[in-house]
C-alpha cells in the first residue's frame, strides 16, 4: 500500500505519497501560513447573515461562513481553517474558515498521520519540484502544458499524433499530475478538438477511470475539447506557489540542498543573487544546527535561478 512520509524542513514541511519508487501525490505547507484543518480561536470582526470576518490573536484576519444565527460581532469563535490564504495576480485572498461545530466530514490531514522520516528517498522530491518549476511533463507521443490563473489551473496537451491518441494517451499524465501538483479549485482541459461523439465518450470514459479515487466533479467534453473539473481547494498548489512566488520556492529548495550535503568543513551554498535576500537568517541558523557545519553564501549572476549549488569546502 502507498504510504504518506513526511519531510519537515527549513521553511516548510514537505509530504509525499509514496508507492514503491513512484511518487503518487505531494503536498508542501510553508512554515508560519495558516493551514486547512489548522484549529484558531478569532473575534468576529464584523457579520453579514452567516458571513462574516474574524481577527486572531496575532492580528491576522480570515473569512468566515457558516456562522451561527446567534454569533455576535466582539464574541470569540473557535474555528477550523478550510483553505489557506492565496495570492493571486492583484489580488491577496484571505484565509477561510468555519466554526467548528459547523464542519462536517473534515479531510483527513496527512500532515499529522504520516510517518515522519529524515530525509525523503533520493530524487522523488527533486522530481516533483522540478516538474512543477517546469509546468511541464512529457509522455509517450506528447506532453502536457499547465498553466495558473487566477480563474483556475489551465491544462493544455501538445503532440504530434491524431488527435483521439493523443487525448488518450495525455489522460494518466493529467491524472498524475493533478496528484503530485495538488491541485484543487476549477481546472480546465483542452483537449484536441474531436469532431465524433465516440471520440468525446472515450475521452470522457478514461477520465472516469484514471479519476476514480479523486474527489472532483466534472463537466463532459465538449465539442471543442474542453473539460472542467472542480475539486475541493485547501491551499495553494505547488504549481500556484511556483507562479506566485518562485523565488520562495526556490530559496527553500536552496537550503534543502544544503542540507543534504554531507562531510566535514564548511558549507558553500552557491546562489543567484535575487535570492540572496530571501534566505532568513532563522533559516541559515537552523541549517547550520542541523548540520553541525558553518554555512557560507556565494552570489553568481551566470547562475540560473532554480540551480542553486551547495558542496562542501574546507574552513577558512
Amino acid at each position: 500500500m502507498p504510504d504518506w512520509l513526511v519531510e519537515e524542513g527549513i521553511g516548510e514541511t514537505r509530504a509525499i505519497l509514496l508507492d514503491g519508487d513512484t511518487v503518487i501525490a505531494a503536498k508542501c505547507r510553508w512554515h508560519g501560513e495558516l493551514h486547512a484543518g489548522q484549529h484558531v480561536s478569532a473575534k468576529l470582526a464584523t457579520k453579514r447573515g452567516t458571513r462574516g470576518t474574524g481577527l486572531l490573536e496575532d492580528g491576522r484576519e480570515i473569512l468566515l461562513d457558516k456562522l451561527p444565527g446567534d454569533a455576535s460581532e466582539g464574541s470569540t469563535i473557535a474555528c477550523v481553517i478550510i483553505r489557506a490564504a492565496m495570492t493571486e495576480r492583484g489580488r491577496y485572498k484571505l484565509p477561510a474558515a468555519r466554526p467548528v461545530e459547523a464542519m462536517q466530514n473534515p479531510a483527513p490531514d496527512v500532515f499529522s498521520s504520516a510517518k515522519v522520516v529524515h530525509r525523503f528517498p533520493a530524487g522523488s522530491w527533486e522530481e516533483i519540484w522540478e516538474a512543477a518549476s517546469s509546468g511541464q511533463i512529457e509522455f509517450d507521443g506528447g506532453s502536457i502544458l499547465l498553466c495558473v490563473t487566477p480563474a483556475m489551473t489551465l491544462i493544455d496537451i501538445d503532440g504530434d499524433l491524431p488527435p483521439r491518441e493523443l487525448a488518450l494517451r495525455a489522460v494518466p499524465a493529467i491524472a498524475a499530475a493533478l496528484r503530485q501538483f495538488d491541485l484543487g479549485g476549477s481546472i480546465g482541459i483542452d483537449f484536441p478538438t474531436l469532431e465524433a461523439k465516440a471520440d468525446r465518450k472515450a475521452i470522457d470514459t478514461a477520465l472516469d477511470e484514471a479519476l476514480d479515487d479523486w474527489p472532483h466533479e466534472r463537466t463532459a467534453m465538449n465539442g471543442f475539447g474542453f473539460v472542467q473539473l472542480i475539486a475541493r481547494l485547501e491551499g495553494p498548489s505547488l504549481l500556484h506557489r511556483f507562479a506566485t512566488s518562485r523565488t520562495g520556492m526556490v530559496a527553500r529548495m536552496a537550503i534543502r540542498r544544503a542540507e543534504r550535503v554531507e562531510g566535514a568543513g564548511t558549507t558553500l551554498l552557491t546562489i543567484h543573487p535575487a535570492l540572496k535576500a530571501k534566505l532568513k537568517p532563522e533559516w541559515i541558523a537552523e541549517l547550520e544546527r542541523r548540520t553541525g557545519r558553518w554555512v557560507r553564501i556565494e552570489t553568481d549572476p551566470g547562475l540560473a535561478i532554480e540551480r542553486a549549488a551547495a558542496q562542501i569546502v574546507a574552513h577558512d
